[in-house]
């Protein structure tokens, strides 16, 4: 690859760190030396699990002058403190989604990380992946004309069945728009580019929900948030895209995305998954296309190590900190809509990130 690997620290041993610490260890340009949490047996037992040198808490995480890049695995509701935290410390940073749960603390992300001369990045890196960069390609080289739609949909009845700690879905931070909206918003703007303007409307459905998985089987929750909503986007280069995500819904048989162009239609895999299948609908039948680009596997720490590579080479990364403020600021403005009866104009912008190259060798990006 013709770089050093790049000190990697994580902060946030929960369920998803598992994933991360074993493919963090596949790609090349990083050296996962490090993990914390704030209960220390958590740390010990991911260290064991996959080798990793060292179990630290998080200030001591904070603290190691060999750490270059923080991988940021909490909860949302801590994904600022720990962010800035870590940026305070020097460090670039890498969260899982979303940035931050309000426009505000994105804001302060953004601004420190200026300050400091680091890098911000932030998940989903889904969109790297063979499925939604073979669509990628396929609307670059024209193959269903000029898009001028796009539609969205993510419905399930909930966590609250399977998860064993599902309350935080349904605090402040949680809701099927912040929890599973930057997977959808984040392709669309890779596909389509940013967004100019939104309007829409929000529901809580079921203002109560019972946990039925265990250890906490029978604990009621209280619902905060909208459980329900369905967007308007206009984006900037042209084309409006529909979004619903939902924790409210029993069944439904919708497509994850679709994007309608002049000379066709484009079906996009599940843009929280990395592969297939991709479909193109052109001449009056659907086909499904050959994958073009690697990583069809579940592939999260791509963008991880995708900065990583920007943090060497002075490149710009894919997954960064100002797509996924833009992501969280067309997110939040959906709710802002509903309550305010208006379309929202969207301040924030960010670049349509460049597509991968072909060809990339398995556990390496281009420098």
């Amino acid at each position: 690859m013709g770089i050093e690997p790049v000190k990697l620290g994580i902060i946030g041993c929960g369920n998803i760190s598992s994933i991360y610490c074993q493919n963090a260890q596949k790609l090349e340009a990083l050296d996962l030396v490090a993990c914390a949490d704030l209960i220390m047996e958590r740390a010990q037992a991911r260290a064991e699990e996959f080798g990793i040198p060292r179990a630290l808490s998080p200030e001591e995480l904070l603290a190691d002058p060999e750490i270059e890049i923080v991988l940021n695995l909490t909860v949302p509701n801590a994904h600022a403190e720990v962010a800035l935290a870590a940026i305070k410390a020097g460090k670039s940073v890498y969260s899982e989604k979303p940035l931050a749960v309000n426009r505000e603390d994105g804001k302060k992300i953004l601004r420190a990380a200026k300050r400091k001369g680091v890098l911000v990045g932030c998940a989903p890196d889904t969109f790297l992946g063979a499925g939604i960069q073979t669509c990628r390609k396929l609307i670059d080289d024209g193959w269903i004309g000029k898009p001028i739609g796009a539609a969205a949909f993510f419905t399930c009845r909930g966590h609250e069945s399977w998860h064993p700690d599902p309350e935080f879905y349904y605090q402040a931070g949680g809701g099927p728009m912040l929890d599973m909206g930057p997977y959808y918003v984040t392709a669309l703007v890779a596909l389509m580019g940013p967004v100019r303007r939104v309007t829409g409307s929000t529901a809580d459905s079921f203002p109560q929900r019972t946990i039925t998985s265990e250890p906490k089987y029978g604990t009621k929750i209280e619902v905060e948030v909208a459980t329900h909503a369905v967007g308007v986007l206009d984006f900037a280069a042209g084309g409006i895209g529909t979004i619903m995500m939902s924790f409210d819904v029993w069944a439904a048989d919708l497509p994850r995305i679709e994007v309608y162009g002049t000379l066709g239609t484009l079906s996009v895999p599940d843009p929280n998954m990395f592969g297939g299948p991709v479909r193109v609908w052109l001449k009056e039948k659907w086909s499904e296309v050959p994958l073009t680009h690697g990583y069809p596997e579940n592939s999260r720490g791509l963008g991880v190590a995708d900065m990583a590579c920007a943090l060497r080479s002075g490149r710009p990364h894919r997954a960064n900190g100002e797509m996924a403020y833009h992501v969280l600021d067309v997110m939040e403005a959906v709710e802002d809509a509903c309550r305010e009866g208006a379309h929202i104009e969207i301040e924030s912008t960010c670049q349509r990130p460049s597509p991968l190259p072909l060809g990339l060798l398995p556990g390496t990006l281009d420098v």
